[in-house]
């Protein structure tokens, strides 16, 4: 058997063929305790917790779990930004046993009910804040969801900011009723903590449910076991063997109900023993700020955040030379975005590659070495990247035919949620179809050189526009619609409806949006829309997309010429 394409360019000080170690997901905290108790292991905004505290705060959370019912296999959800109790709550919930459901707070009311209905999530931790609680509230009433476990914003925040909090921001903060339904995170906690985890078996045991579009646009649970994600992150880690553990500061902006800040932020950064400075959203001088001050090492992030920072117009106001590595992930890396904030900040910047399917790394260019612009990198260890045609995914393409990219690695996700049918047409011959076309060069990079069908990827979300059209299509006003993306100078990608109204109806842009508020996602929602008489049409009279697509290129092409 011949070495695969990627070893002649493999870094020098990782392996790929290591052995990859396996366990409980929790086993990185309880080994991060058992190391660091007093290292720092979160700071929000400017409140810190060392290790000892986080992992007393989540035995405690793991007993309250218990005493809820929790046990193996039980589907417990996080509707939280960052926070210290989405860290608490996602590993107490791992140490009773318990399956952790991610939730958006983007997400719409029905997208919430039709996720607790199929994931059969029955409790739910979110904050009393009006941004989050109403919405939970509601669905308190109209879903299987029977209790809600709701923390306190101010719980989490330093002197003086806890008791200014209230005084200061008491319209943001909802009215939660004292019954039986709702817990307070507090009292989750008011216990000794006593009790053992379950055995877990890290394979066959779900630690999270993950809900991805996956390549057909309908919201389904990619099931990460413990063996999946315990392996991704130590994958991360060998990918990055400069990393000195109990020393690095990571700076937690993306959101760790997503699964790329959930491993590559959250997870990494523990099983370090690291600090994760974290910030409940990303606001560019904020964050500036923090890099300044806080001196975080580690800066993960989607392009729209690396776009940002470069077109700061005082950007030389901020200090960003604590940052050692930046890893971006979610939608392609514009190479001049790149070359522009490697410049200004002195750090690398290496793009990466994954999806929910895979926990989610899957290649990556390397931190100390060759970095090809528009490539997403080498498989990490473990990892194998294969390239199949595209109408039979059991042929193999030679090197440099263009296919679709296929993963195959202890990353790989146990299948989709009570969807063997949908399994099995993704995960073929033990590889993981991605859904994305693409080729190995000669050096076992990897090349992606179009994008899931219709898929439109907004600031890394992924965005199908069959659900933006449904949703438009209950406007009585709206007789057609047609959704594609087009490129957008900070999200990457950003949605354009194309509407033919009904005869005599009248309806403008910012009415429709106003009427697409409770029905999509705030990434979902188009940033463009535009009102035609007429919208192209195959000859069998589906509605088609090419041709829009065609008609922005030549436009964005004559405005550049």
């Amino acid at each position: 058997m011949t070495d695969p394409l990627w070893l002649a360019k493999y870094p020098e000080n990782v392996k790929w063929d290591a052995e990859i170690p396996e366990g409980p997901l929790f086993a990185i905290l309880d080994q991060a305790v058992e190391r660091f108790p007093g290292n720092e292991a979160m700071d929000f905004l400017g409140k810190r917790y060392s290790y000892a505290e986080l992992g007393d705060a989540v035995t405690r959370a793991a007993a309250g779990f218990r005493a809820l019912g929790v046990a193996r296999g039980v589907k417990v959800g996080l509707f939280l930004p960052n926070c210290p109790h989405f860290v608490i709550a996602y590993f107490g919930i791992l140490k009773a046993g318990g399956t952790v459901v991610n939730y958006s707070p983007l997400y719409s009311e029905d997208q919430l009910a039709h996720q607790i209905e199929d994931s059969e999530t029955d409790i739910m931790v979110t904050l009393g804040l009006e941004a989050l609680y109403p919405k939970m509230a509601a669905l308190l009433e109209r879903s299987r969801v029977s209790r809600l476990v709701v923390g306190t914003l101010q719980a989490a925040l330093p002197f003086p900011k806890s008791v200014l909090f209230p005084l200061l921001r008491r319209g943001e903060i909802a009215r939660v009723p004292a019954d039986d339904r709702h817990i307070p995170f507090a009292r989750l906690l008011d216990n000794d903590g006593a009790g053992d985890p379950p055995e877990i078996d890290p394979r066959a045991d779900i630690a999270v449910l993950q809900y991805t579009g996956g390549t057909t646009g309908v919201s389904k649970g990619a099931m990460l076991s413990h063996a999946n994600l315990h392996a991704n992150v130590h994958q991360a880690l060998m990918w990055s063997p400069d990393l000195v553990p109990g020393e690095e500061r990571m700076m937690g902006v993306l959101p760790f109900f997503h699964v790329f800040a959930m491993t590559v932020v959250m997870n990494l950064t523990i099983a370090l023993g690291g600090s994760i400075v974290m910030r409940p959203r990303f606001e560019l001088d904020p964050v500036l700020e923090d890099v300044t001050k806080k001196k975080p090492t580690l800066f993960p992030g989607v392009p729209t955040m690396y776009t940002a920072i470069v077109n700061h117009p005082k950007l030389e106001k901020f200090d960003l030379t604590s940052i050692k590595i930046c890893l971006s992930g979610g939608a392609p890396l514009p190479g001049e975005i790149k070359r522009r904030f490697e410049t200004l900040s002195g750090c690398k910047l290496v793009e990466g590659y994954g999806l929910t399917e895979t926990s989610p790394l899957a290649t990556a260019n390397p931190f100390d070495g060759l970095n090809k612009e528009s490539s997403i990198g080498l498989p990490v260890p473990g990892t194998a990247i294969a390239i199949v045609d595209r109408e039979d995914p059991h042929r193999l393409l030679a090197q440099g035919e263009d296919g679709e990219i296929c993963v195959s690695g202890p990353q790989v996700m146990k299948g989709y949620w009570r969807r063997e049918e949908e399994t099995a047409e993704t995960v073929v011959d033990g590889r993981l179809l991605t859904g994305d076309v693409g080729h190995i060069d000669e050096d076992g990079y990897v090349f992606i050189i179009d994008r899931k069908k219709d898929l439109v990827l907004v600031s890394g979300f992924n965005v199908f526009p069959r659900k933006v059209e449904e949703g438009i299509y209950l406007h009585e006003a709206v007789e057609e619609v047609t959704v594609i993306g087009v490129p957008d100078d900070y999200t990457g990608e950003a949605v354009k409806a194309f509407v033919k109204l009904k005869q005599g109806q009248t309806l403008d842009a910012e009415a429709l949006k106003a009427f697409l508020a409770d029905k999509l996602g705030r990434h979902e929602m188009p940033k463009h829309v535009e009102f035609r008489d007429e919208l192209p049409k195959t000859m069998i009279g589906k509605l088609s997309k090419k041709e829009l697509v065609a008609e922005e290129q030549a436009a964005r092409e004559a405005a550049s010429g």
